[in-house]
């Protein structure tokens, strides 16, 4: 830099919020300043990225359009400061190493699916990482899945172990290097790798790389289950096509009918597996690489039973892309390894233990995993992309922005849980953890709490806690006992309405908001589940219609029963049928049930959609116990999206309560008289919708508001989204879940955002 340069010099400092650490933003600073003839540094702090630049003013303003609007493929910037410095005279522009003072804020990378150049390295025969399992760069990789601490650089990950040789750190070094300070960095001769693990072989460790993962691939062609270690946890593979082996994983899994999720070899088979609409294939690529659910082209035995859709997803690891390589079957099995209810297992000895009776071969990368993460699951819905479970690639990204800058945790519910912490505001919503009446499940979610209380250094002190309003919630024993002084209980079904108005940071938005769900605690203490709310964020939301009341005999163990549901349905449904008689044949559990509610023993008021839509599925053939949660009711909506467009069953709204009565009574009688169950659930689905629209439009009109909110478990029912579009949006506005799953996976997002609102009213 001359003279005259030195004098016309310019300095400012910048500062950028987003996922800018672990994803080459560093290296795209440093090659961005340079190629603008700027001096100064960059580094890694707690909120972000640190820069300082001086040079010529013009020259500064180009870099801020530059880093505004063309940042790294791997990064998503969410505020970028700029503020005037003095000019320090530095005489060229480095890396400086992070920077650590107060918590961190800095926002997590997801893990990211294995980019094209890399790709191309795998399969080059003269490039050094052909073949390794474990190639990445600044653009992919693991990112949340190895990262033990913050700032993000290579000591506090779980690549620590493994020093880079000449090869790797002379890459690391060179500015010009894609893989410049890319913490995972490694090749065969320095970092860890693959080995195959057969329970029948004493000496199976011993086949490693290449030849572990082609003797896996021969494994799969002959029938064989495999546990493959991912990026987040064990998956148990096997060839979707083989139904002996799919049996077989159902049998030894104790999975009996969820359906499995597969792993297509690449787009071209996905779709002749699914119906992929131009929404749908745009997800199955996107970055974070979900399970998309999408109508299924082939009948595959035992995937998906009493299903019409199948949940695909992409290779995103090089093993994946290795696997088919090597001649492994084009659409395989991948679901999470585990037995029935428990967590993904992700640790290699407990792998081995607990899943010995299940996998025939390990495939064990050395890489340890620092914490579980799930796939997650997507299907582009009648609203846009919706999440069905969120966690690999989405997690454990900000969601959203709250108005708090106290540390806030939200715990979440006891099913499909989540948790979220707030930190300066930034909610970072946690992956999938599961169900908490299960021991390990609730193990990870203590963990999973303990890791990103500990991964942000929030101190318990200093932290506002915040529970579901049910006391005999796990979630909220655990919330309890927590060493923090204040504690907010938050109603289940509000903090759905919130979770999607946290997503658009509509805080003072009035709506109407539908919560229709399963099961949660009202707040005159029975079980909650057709709710309709008027309000915002803000000032809260009063419960102004609801479904009408029915009898649960034994409360939410009916869930497991649809016809233990029925019976404090149909027990005030006047002219039904005889249900033990053809075609209903009820079992004997109806009769008991009914017999409960009618002495009120063991019983509970309930207003559950969720129930509503079992007891449909009940009168129309499902009479025995579920195996997953929600199989009833999607049972129904396979049956009804199988039917020709038919008149919908009346569903009045009356006395501000949606009347359930006149719905099943049509159901019940129709099927006595032998109409085509198919044209009994289309009926009954569309009279759902059509009475939902009329109760929607009254209240509507006295709230004073256009915009509709729908949330809950029930509202991923497709077929229902399509009809409730169809009717409402000509004249509402509707808003639906996005970031996070309209199921229980959201509340926590919904928990915080309500506890945002309640804590500085206290204050």
């Amino acid at each position: 830099m001359n003279d005259a340069d030195q004098s016309m010099s310019s300095a400012c400092s910048i500062r950028v919020r987003g996922v800018v650490q672990g994803v080459g933003f560093r290296p795209f600073v440093y090659r961005l300043a340079r190629a603008n003839t700027l001096t100064g540094w960059v580094l890694n702090g707690e909120e972000g990225v640190e820069i300082y630049l001086e040079g010529s003013e013009l020259r500064l303003q180009a870099f801020v359009r530059e880093l505004q609007t063309q940042p790294p493929p791997a990064a998503t910037i969410a505020e970028i400061e700029v503020h005037p410095a003095a000019p320090l005279g530095l005489s060229d522009f480095s890396i400086r190493e992070s920077e650590r003072k107060d918590a961190p804020t800095v926002r997590i990378s997801p893990d990211l699916p294995v980019c094209n150049e890399c790709l191309r390295e795998l399969f080059d025969p003269i490039n050094p990482r052909y073949q390794y399992a474990y190639i990445n760069c600044t653009n992919c990789g693991p990112r949340y899945t190895v990262v033990l601490g913050l700032p993000y650089d290579r000591p506090k990950t779980t690549m620590k172990d493994w020093p880079l040789d000449e090869y790797c750190a002379s890459e690391y070094r060179d500015p010009g290097n894609r893989r410049f300070h890319a913490q995972p960095v490694a090749c065969p001769t320095c970092g860890p790798f693959y080995y195959l693990h057969q329970a029948d072989s004493s000496d199976g460790a011993a086949i490693r790389n290449d030849e572990a993962i082609r003797k896996a691939s021969e494994l799969l062609n002959h029938g064989c289950i495999l546990a493959v270690k991912g990026l987040g946890g064990y998956h148990l593979a096997c060839d979707a096509r083989n139904p002996a082996a799919v049996t077989a994983l159902r049998e030894r899994k104790y999975r009996k009918e969820k359906p499995f999720a597969l792993m297509a070899k690449d787009l071209a088979t996905a779709k002749k597996l699914v119906e992929l609409s131009a929404d749908a294939e745009s997800l199955i690529l996107s970055s974070p690489r979900p399970i998309v659910l999408a109508p299924a082209k082939v009948k595959l035995l035992g995937i998906a039973p009493d299903n019409n859709e199948l949940g695909v997803m992409l290779p995103y690891t090089p093993l994946h892309y290795l696997l088919f390589a090597a001649g492994a079957p084009d659409a395989l099995v991948m679901t999470s390894a585990n037995r029935s209810s428990e967590p993904i297992a992700y640790e290699d000895d407990d792998a081995l233990t607990s899943l010995a009776e299940i996998a025939d071969a390990f495939l064990i990368g050395q890489r340890p995993i620092a914490r579980r993460v799930d796939d997650s699951v997507a299907r582009a819905g009648a609203f846009g992309p919706a999440i069905l479970r969120r966690s690999r690639g989405y997690a454990p990204g900000a969601v959203a922005t709250l108005p708090i800058e106290r540390p806030l945790l939200a715990v979440g519910a006891d099913l499909k849980n989540t948790v979220t912490l707030a930190v300066d505001g930034q909610a970072f919503v946690s992956q999938h953890i599961g169900d908490l009446e299960y021991y390990e499940a609730f193990r990870a979610f203590e963990e999973t709490i303990g890791d990103l209380v500990s991964m942000y250094a929030v101190r318990w002190e200093d932290l506002l806690v915040v529970h579901d309003a049910h006391p005999q919630y796990a979630s909220t024993t655990h919330a309890l006992a927590l060493p923090v002084g204040d504690k907010i209980a938050v109603q289940h079904h509000r903090a759905h309405i919130a979770s999607v108005l946290a997503e658009k940071g509509a805080w003072e938005k009035r709506v109407v908001g539908v919560s229709f769900d399963g099961t949660g605690y009202g707040d005159d203490g029975s079980i909650w589940g057709g709710e309709i709310f008027a309000g915002s964020v803000k000032e809260g939301f009063q419960r102004v219609a609801h479904l009408r009341k029915a009898i649960l005999p034994g409360g939410d163990a009916a869930a497991q029963f649809p016809v233990q549901a029925a019976a404090g349905f149909l027990n005030q449904v006047e002219g039904s049928p005889n249900l033990a008689e053809s075609p209903f044949n009820f079992p004997s559990r109806y009769a008991q049930s009914l017999r409960l509610v009618r002495k009120q023993v063991r019983t509970f008021g309930t207003t559950s959609v969720g129930r509503l839509f079992d007891t449909a599925a009940a009168l129309l053939g499902f009479t025995r116990e579920i195996t997953f949660e929600g199989q009833a009711a999607m049972w129904l909506e396979q049956l009804a999206q199988a039917a020709p467009s038919v008149e919908g069953y009346p569903f009045p709204f009356v006395d501000r309560e949606l009347d359930f009565r006149p719905l099943l009574l049509a159901v019940a009688n129709d099927r006595k008289h032998g109409r085509d169950v198919r044209e009994i659930a289309r009926a009954f689905q569309r009279g759902v919708a059509q009475g939902l629209c009329e109760c929607v439009g009254s209240i509507c009109a006295s709230a004073g508001t256009d915009t509709v909110v729908l949330s809950g478990g029930v509202f991923q029912n497709e077929l229902l989204l399509r009809d409730l579009k169809s009717l409402l949006a000509p004249q509402f506005t509707i808003w639906t879940n996005h970031a996070v799953p309209a199921n229980d996976g959201g509340i926590s997002l919904g928990q915080a955002a309500l506890a945002a609102f309640a804590s500085s009213e206290r204050q």
